[in-house]
Parts: C-alpha cells; structure tokens; sequence
C-alpha cells in the first residue's frame, strides 16, 4: 500500500490520506464492472486480484487485452454481413441435410453440433489426403500455384520471411501476371514482418490483393482488444481445392530458429470435393469482414465442387464474435463422446477446468486417453502451466507424451479411431476464448487411421512421462507450475 500511495501521491498530487478511499473506489467500480460482464470465475478473479494489487497497471492491461472486443466498427460490419452469410449457410444446409443420415450413429450429434450457430453442416463424396513433410507440402503449394487457372486465395496466421516460403511468393507473383485471380490475407501481428517487407509492394504492383487482417493501431485499444488474432491456415485453389491444418508459411528450417526448440512439426490436409466450398466460404467472409474497402458480402453462394472421395467431413470454423463458445462445446462434447480412445496433440495446453475434467473423467471410464506435447516449448510461461495439470491427469490414467522431435506443432483429436478434429486449434484458452481459427471434422476411418499412423510416428520420437518420477520433481517446480497456472486464465 505504501509503494501505490506513493505512485497515487507523486503522479495526482493528492494527499496521500486519499489513496485508501480512491484505491477502494476503482477497486469497487471495477468489481461491479466485472459482475456486470459475467467473466468465467478463474478469469474474473485473476484480473480482480491484479488490480487490487497494482490498480492502474491492471487496469490498463485490462482495456488492452481483458475484454474481447474486436472494435464497435468491425462489429457492425460482421454483423450485418453475418445476415447474408447466414442465407447462404441456411441453403447449404438444406441441400446437404441428408448426407447426415451417412454419417454413423455416433457421429451424428457431434455433426449436428458443429453446425449450429450458423456452422457448416456435414457433406459426403470428398477426398481428403494427410501430408506432413513442411518442405514438400511448400513444394506443393508452389505446384498448386503454377497450375491454378481462375483464383488463389491465401489465408494464414504468419508468412515469414526466407526459405521455400519466399518461393510460394515469386510463384504466386507469376500467377498473377499470366491472369490468375490472387487475394491474400495475413494476420497483422503474427505477419508483421512480412508487411514490412518488400513483399507486399511487389505482390500489389503484380496485381494481388493483399489485406492486413485485425491491425494494430494505437489509440484504438479502448475499441478493439489487441490480442485477438486471426489463427486460420486456409489455401483454396480455384475454388475447388483446399489446403488446412497447422502449418504456417514459413520454411522449418529458417522459422525462430533462435527459439532453441528445434524445427516446427507440421501436418496438413489437402481436400478436394464439396467441402472445399465450405472453406471458399469462409474466407470470402473473412476477406469480405477484414478488408475496409469492401461493404456488403458480395458472395451469393459457394463454388459448387464435385465429389471427389468417400469421405464425410465438414468445415468447423470458430471465433471470438460470431458462433462464440461452439468450439468448447464441440471439443468438451467430442471427449465425453469418446468410448475406447482419444488422442490429442497440441503444441499449446492450457485449458479451463472443465476441459480437465472431461479428461479426466473419460480416463476414469475406461477410455485410453492420450496426450501427446512439445518437451521443449517456444513459450516458456505455457510450458509450465501445461505442466501443473500433469499430476491431476496422470492420476486419472491420462497418458502424456512429450514430443523431443522437434516443436510438435499438429493440433489434432482423434476420437475412437473413427473421427478427426484437425486444423488450427491449440488446445488452450487462447484458441478457445480470442483467436478467429478452423478444423475439418472427418467421419472416415481411412483418414483416422492414416492420421493414427502419424501420431504413432510422434509417439515413437516422444518420452512417457512417469507419473512415479513426476511425482517427486523438486518442490520449486511444483511451486513455479502453480504460480504459472496462476495465469493461465489469462494466456
């Protein structure tokens, strides 16, 4: 208290009798906005703790980052673009409503889930193919782009600089000027250092429409909150093909290679058929949302694309504004539904208590519940949070695999070697809670199994954590995973 009335006393002038009243006051005021906006209870007694301890710090970090909004001017607009898009999705639903009666018994609920809130519903007759070498997927790209004939559109997280990810830009240059249609939109931060490069200058003169998605301006923090990020990986082919999953633009072997880490570990799906319009979709709204110049969402409906394959699959996207909380749902539906195995990987961990739960209680009943990690993580505050839930899930028969291949950066699940969840989503707060991401759900045991051969692949480059040995880790560990955890709410 001594430290805050000085700060309170030699920034405002005031008697220092003063500070008690003034400090009670904003801490009141901000406990009565707290109860207001009905924050989750870990999340509204950490933010409540901080301000009682260093009230104008904490404040100010709340109007950056404690809220969710994305700025009252973005808000309209995906508002009243949602209203187009949601006659289009209705169409969609409508006219795939009985490749549902396809889909197993067990898969039905979880479909139908996934599609509410204005989602995508399931469709049949797709082929769908697991690539997991960084550099020939990059390889594949550059392949893709050389052969497309109408539109390349490009949505991702990060485009770094260097490597084969500059490749997939002199390719993309060159389709643009034999008349290929090219629109490519990147998140502001986790691109940041390709907008600062000569890339988009040489990808505007080429004719490429390029968009900053979510930028960081200063001044406007008290609108938009600024850390919400677009985390979606979407590559779609003259509307008929579509790559996702993991994987950024950057070349392995020059990504943060300073991280100390080793190389990224990636995985992606490349899809043909009918869900690939579902992603065309979505990134004709988020373009649509993400660039000023655009008004009304213009697209009247998807690209029809033909049926490729066997598999069933649809398009789960999720995000902070619109279709709120459906990924929690899905994901704590998809480990209750689970019977004989769920596998997870994911370079990121850290979710709520009721995520922990569902593991734990799916363990519990008998279900082979695994959890495959990074051992050396690029977030050092993460890796010991995630490591604070280890005891609890061991404890409950949760198995724990720490990948020491390289940074494992596949987010997947796979439930009872008959569904996937695989695309952008880490299994944390941040995926759940801020970031605007997407998955394909597959309901094909071809996929799962080929997906089951590469976690195999993970398991045998990973250490079984020892529930024994875990056990008696030093105190100070245990001590310094509590206080991270302590932070989890807010990661």
């Amino acid at each position: 208290m001594n430290i805050i009335a000085f700060i309170f006393g030699s920034v405002f002038g005031f008697s220092l009798i003063w500070v008690p009243i003034v400090h009670a006051f904003i801490v009141l005021l901000f406990g009565i906005h707290l109860v207001s906006v009905r924050r989750p209870v870990g999340v509204a007694f950490a933010w409540f703790l901080i301000v009682i301890l260093v009230p104008i710090l904490g404040i100010a970090l709340y109007v950056l980052i404690g809220e969710r909004p994305v700025g009252r001017k973005l808000t309209r607009k995906i508002v009243r673009m949602n209203r187009e898009y949601e006659k289009i999705t209705e169409t969609m639903r409508q006219q795939f409503a009985a490749d549902r009666q396809k889909l197993p018994v067990e898969g039905r609920a979880l479909s139908l889930l996934a599609e509410s809130k204005n989602g995508s519903p399931v469709v049949a007759g797709n082929k769908i193919e697991l690539h997991t070498n960084s550099l020939k997927i990059l390889q594949n790209f550059i392949d893709e782009i050389n052969n497309a004939k109408k539109s390349l559109h490009l949505e991702f997280y990060i485009w770094a600089l260097g490597g084969d990810a500059d490749r997939v830009c002199e390719a993309l240059i060159a389709a643009s000027q034999r008349g290929v249609a090219c629109r490519v939109l990147l998140d502001s931060l986790g691109s940041k250092d390709w907008f600062k490069s000569s890339w988009p200058a040489r990808f505007r003169k080429a004719g490429i429409e390029v968009t900053e998605a979510l930028p960081i301006q200063i001044g406007r923090f008290q609108f938009r909150r600024a850390d919400l990020r677009l985390h979606r990986k979407i590559f779609v082919i003259d509307g008929a093909v579509v790559w996702t999953g993991s994987m950024n633009l950057v070349d392995p072997r020059t990504f943060k290679q300073d991280s100390g880490v080793g190389e990224w570990v990636d995985a992606m799906v490349r899809i043909e058929g009918p869900v690939a319009s579902q992603f065309e979709l979505t990134f004709a709204f988020d373009w649509s949302v993400d660039n000023p110049n655009i008004t009304n969402f213009k697209d009247r409906e998807p690209p029809a694309s033909p049926h490729e394959g066997a598999a069933l699959a649809q398009e789960f996207s999720s995000g902070p504004v619109y279709r709120d909380d459906i990924l929690y749902q899905v994901l704590l539906s998809a480990i209750m539904d689970a019977r004989e195995e769920l596998t997870i990987t994911t370079p990121y961990f850290g979710p709520d208590d009721g995520l922990i739960q569902a593991l734990m209680a799916a363990a519990a009943r008998g279900v082979k519940v695994t959890l495959i990690v990074p051992k050396l993580n690029d977030s050092t505050l993460v890796a010991w949070s995630s490591k604070s839930f280890y005891e609890d899930l061991m404890n409950s028969g949760v198995i724990i695999a720490e990948f020491h291949g390289g940074l494992l950066h596949t987010k997947s699940l796979l439930i009872d070697k008959r569904i996937a969840i695989f695309g952008s989503v880490n299994f944390d707060q941040r995926s759940l809670r801020l970031n605007f991401e997407i998955s394909l759900i597959v309901y094909n045991v071809d996929f799962c199994a080929k997906l089951e051969k590469l976690i195999e692949s993970y398991l045998a480059q990973a250490d079984y954590v020892d529930p024994k040995a875990w056990a008696k880790r030093p105190t100070w560990r245990r001590y310094l995973e509590n206080a991270a955890h302590l932070t989890s709410p807010l990661l």
